[in-house]
């Protein structure tokens, strides 16, 4: 229940935080409004680790140096959201990216990408992906 729990905060976080990081970026512009939302996430992030953490920085020598790309690849997700609801909608942009969050993540699970348990990409995720997609369609026509 923790993890179910925990998706529906970070749905909704990110919904949130979309919105209010496109809004800082409209005044203050994309990249320095990244910034300052990188900015804070590391500092808040560092006091949380130095508070809570189990204190092993030394073992990322020990991890597997693709892993360290997960900052770039949060700045990516970032600067991408932002523009995407700059240019679309909440609602719109956040529908395209489940979309593209779920079959990202069926291929990581269909091949067992990074280490993760292989579980098959059968007939009923390609339905759940069309009525995905289709649900989206129709939210995007409707006024």
């Amino acid at each position: 229940m923790t993890g179910i729990i925990s998706c529906v905060i970070a749905g909704a976080a990110m919904s949130v935080q979309g919105v209010m990081n496109t809004r800082l970026g409209e005044k203050i512009g994309l990249y320095e409004s990244n910034a300052f939302v990188q900015g804070t996430a590391f500092a808040l992030a560092l006091i949380i680790a130095l508070i809570f953490g189990k204190g092993r920085f030394s073992e990322i020598i020990n991890t597997n140096k693709l892993y360290w790309l997960g900052g770039v690849l949060g700045l990516l997700i970032t600067v991408t959201v932002m523009i995407g609801m700059g240019k679309t909608s909440p609602a719109i942009a956040v529908s395209i990216i489940l979309i593209s969050q779920l079959l990202v993540a069926a291929v990581i699970d269909a091949f067992g990408i990074m280490g993760t348990e292989k579980v098959p990409f059968l007939w009923n995720k390609y339905v759940g992906l069309a009525l995905m997609i289709g649900g989206m369609l129709l939210f995007k026509r409707s006024p």
